[in-house]
Parts: C-alpha cells; structure tokens; sequence
C-alpha cells in the first residue's frame, strides 16, 4: 500500500495543452488576406464567369450570370487542337530543356566545385536572361530567324535550308523559344540539388567497380531527382500557358496557336470572357492533375 502511495505521488503530472498564440494568427493575417484577395476571389470570378451566359437584350462583350455547363463543351470541341498542341509543345519544351540544362548544372555544380570564381561567373551566366525582358529575347530571336537575317540567308546559301523555307511561324521555331527562355528554370534547380550532392557515393561506386554510366543512373540521377522534379513543374507549366513564342507578333504562326493564345483572343478581342474564363479553368485543372499523378509517381510528394 506504501508502495501504490509512492508510485501516485511521483507519477509526473501531464503537460497541459498549448494555447495557441493570438500573436500567431495575428501575424498570418496578412499572408490569408493577401491569398483571399488576389487568388481566391479571382478564381471564384473566373470560375462563375465560365458559366456565364449572352445577355438576351445586350450588345457583343455583354453576359448575365447563369448556370450554362455547355461553355466547356463548346471550347473543348473547338479549341482541342490547341488544347493537345499546347501540352505537346511544353512537354517538348520541357525534355529539351532538361537534356541542355542537366550537364550544365552538373558542370557548375559538382565539376566547377574546385573553382568558386568560374562556379559564380557560370551562374551569372545562366542567370543573365533575366535581366532582360521575356518580350524583348523574343523579338530578338524573331529577328535573328527572320527570312531575312544573316542565320536564316546564311543557311540557304549553303543549301541547308530550301530557297522557299521558313523557320519563324513553325512549331520548330514555337519549341525553339520556349526551351531557350525557359532553360534558366530548369538550370538552377538542378543545379541546387547537384551542388550539394556528395561525391563520396560517387567515389564509393567506382570503388565498387561500377562503370561511370551506371554509378550516374544509379547514384547521381535518384539523388538529384528532387531538383529534376521541381526544374520540369517550373518549366512545364508556365510553357504551357505560354502565349508569346506561339504568338504570330513573335515566333509562331497561325498553325502553331496554343491554348494561351486563344485565350487571349477571347479575351481582348472577340470579347467573348465565358470561353476565355472556361479555357482557363480547363488549362488550370489538367495542369493540376498532370502535376499531382507527376510528383507522384516520382515519390516527391513532398514538393506538394
């Protein structure tokens, strides 16, 4: 009985549960306004304009709240062309820019490693792009691939190019813009995750007497997967949305429209704001599923 005393009295009392600090909530208040403000209610706007109707007595640009579903249906009947040209182009894009980018990073990140002056003068260098405008290298890319710049003239005299060839308005070209202003995204994430990524494993496998190709499939490409993840999610998905390389002003053609193009005709100028607002929720949701089935299967769930 002594004994049972004993164990009661020194049992330790259970910590009582934490209060959440109102200083805590106080300091995510801006964060939540500034998300409610410019990304909820946007969204809820573009998502009831999608469902919006022709007002019955209005002039062309005028639209009245409705429940009308057959707005999806329309632009996915119309505009499915540009809908598959759009993901085709940025999955393209996206390949490409991953088999540029990934031996750049690796040289910067692991074989520069020795060099810290040439490591930071090659990062300036990939970073350089965006100093200057996204509409700006692209009209100077048009310009370097018109008809009649030195590149393209240069190329049919040499008989590379037939005499009645054109390269800007072509999905080449289309695909061309979007690898070259986008390489940056997919650089500098992989270069983060190889900059830090330990030579001892690679020194272990050759140990171990693994061939350089299988110590890079084995070792090095699992062990950077996670900047391969995040470089092709920040390239994939801006360049699919993407509506100036495929822009008859810059790069494209009147075959090569994406589905950013389109939406901005519907918007700026048929007027027509349920079809623009609808192709917008479509492109926002096969992004996202796109997306989740792609860290997924990845196992990085984590960047979610």
């Amino acid at each position: 009985m002594a004994f049972a005393a004993f164990s009661t009295s020194t049992t330790a009392p259970e910590p009582a549960p934490r209060r959440k600090s109102p200083i805590a909530l106080l300091l995510l208040l801006p964060g939540i306004l500034y998300l409610v403000l410019f990304f909820l209610a946007p969204l809820v706007s573009l998502l009831l304009t999608s469902f919006q109707a022709p007002s019955e007595f209005g002039d062309v640009g005028q639209y009245s709240y409705a429940f009308r579903w057959e707005n999806y249906v329309d632009v996915i009947t119309a505009y499915w062309p540009h809908i598959m040209r759009s993901f085709g182009y940025a999955l393209i894009a996206t390949v490409l820019a991953l088999v540029f980018s990934y031996p750049l990073a690796y040289f910067i990140g692991v074989k520069a490693r020795p060099w810290p002056l040439l490591q930071s003068l090659m990062l300036v260098l990939v970073i350089a792009p965006f100093f200057i405008s996204f509409l700006l290298r692209t009209l100077a890319w048009k310009q370097l691939l018109s008809d009649e710049s030195f590149v393209i003239t240069s190329l049919k005299a040499l008989s590379l190019l037939a005499p009645d060839a054109h390269f800007t308005g072509t999905a080449f070209a289309v695909i061309f813009g979007l690898t070259y202003n986008f390489i940056p995204f997919m650089t500098l994430p992989l270069y983060t995750t190889l900059e830090r990524l330990d030579l001892r494993y690679l020194e272990a496998g050759s140990d171990l007497y693994a061939r350089p190709f299988d110590v890079f499939r084995k070792i090095t490409i699992p062990l950077s997967m996670p900047g391969i993840v995040a470089g092709t999610l920040l390239t994939f998905i801006p360049a699919a949305g993407d509506y100036i390389n495929a822009s008859r002003d810059f790069l494209g053609g009147p075959d090569t429209q994406m589905i950013g193009n389109v939406i901005e005709a519907n918007f700026l100028v048929l007027q027509n704001y349920p079809a623009a607002a609808a192709l917008s929720i479509i492109l926002m949701s096969v992004i996202l599923v796109i997306v989740s089935i792609y860290v997924k299967r990845s196992g990085t769930e984590e960047l979610l």
